[in-house]
């Protein structure tokens, strides 16, 4: 088994190395968007957490990701620019695209805050996903004005700060637009709100996703394959169509059960997704 899995990573970084994947690139991003009817759906690469790097983004490219939201664990903010030029290079040959990162914590430590976003300026990242303290707006505004980059913020069910959608909305309302929202949308579940009334609240200032099922509406539940708990996978997309969720968002399938082995898992539910998405363009 290890001697096939190593054969096969010989196999496809000589293949990047002759530029076969890199020429491809660009086509592959697009054909795999199309197999989503259109939807950038990727995965929160924390899905993958008990992999190493260079595996997690292999078993991404088996698994048709091309977008991928990193978490600091696998990308760290403290990254050289050497690091992170090693890879946006590897991305690069496997057909991938960065489209958001976190979940990272922004305080009122305004040179703190800088620093993250001038990492993610430099890794081309276009939203920072977050759970942001109270006092930190001031700074923020000033930093996604400076940098265009946005702020994403994280909620984390019952309990937490940012526990229903209205929560969310208060901590917004009068600040930069590029400050919005990424709505896991299992979390949300646990805090008793329907994700389709969740992505339309938020219309405008809805920048990531995480696709997320769980099978009750409770603090206490478990993960379960997308469909097979409280999200109605349909709707969900009918709802991310209506607001015209933007193709540079982070629409990321985050799947935490079964961390040792969860590739059949996650293939699942990218299959409900794209039978969904699928279904309402038709």
């Amino acid at each position: 088994m290890s001697s096939r899995f190593d054969r096969r990573r010989f196999l496809r970084t000589t293949a990047v190395a002759a530029g076969g994947l890199v020429a491809s690139s660009f086509a592959a991003r697009v054909l795999r968007a199309a197999d989503f009817a259109g939807f950038n759906v990727g995965l929160q690469i924390y899905s993958l957490r008990a992999f190493k790097l260079e595996d997690a983004l292999m078993h991404c490219h088996d698994l048709d990701v091309s977008h991928i939201e990193f978490y600091p664990g696998m990308f760290s903010p403290d990254s050289t620019p050497e690091q992170i030029a090693e890879l946006k290079e590897k991305l690069e040959g496997y057909g991938q695209v960065i489209t958001a990162h976190g979940v990272n914590k922004l305080t009122k430590d305004h040179e703190k805050n800088k620093k993250l976003f001038q990492f993610a300026k430099a890794a081309g990242i276009r939203t920072i996903t977050a759970d942001p303290d109270p006092d930190s707006f001031e700074s923020l505004d000033s930093l996604t004005k400076e940098f265009d980059v946005r702020v994403a913020i994280h909620n984390h069910g019952p309990r937490h700060r940012y526990n229903k959608v209205v929560d969310v909305l208060r901590a917004i309302e009068g600040h930069d637009e590029r400050i919005g929202a990424c709505a896991d949308l299992g979390h949300f579940i646990r805090s008793g709100e329907k994700p389709e009334d969740v992505i339309r609240a938020l219309k405008g200032r809805l920048y990531g996703i995480h696709l997320k099922d769980f099978k009750e509406m409770t603090d206490k539940t478990e993960g379960v394959i997308l469909g097979k708990g409280h999200m109605d996978v349909d709707q969900t997309f009918v709802a991310l169509r209506e607001i015209n969720f933007p193709a540079d968002g982070a629409l990321s399938l985050e799947y935490e059960e079964n961390k040792d082995n969860p590739i059949a898992d996650i293939k699942e539910c990218l299959a409900v997704a794209r039978a969904s998405a699928k279904k309402i363009s038709a």
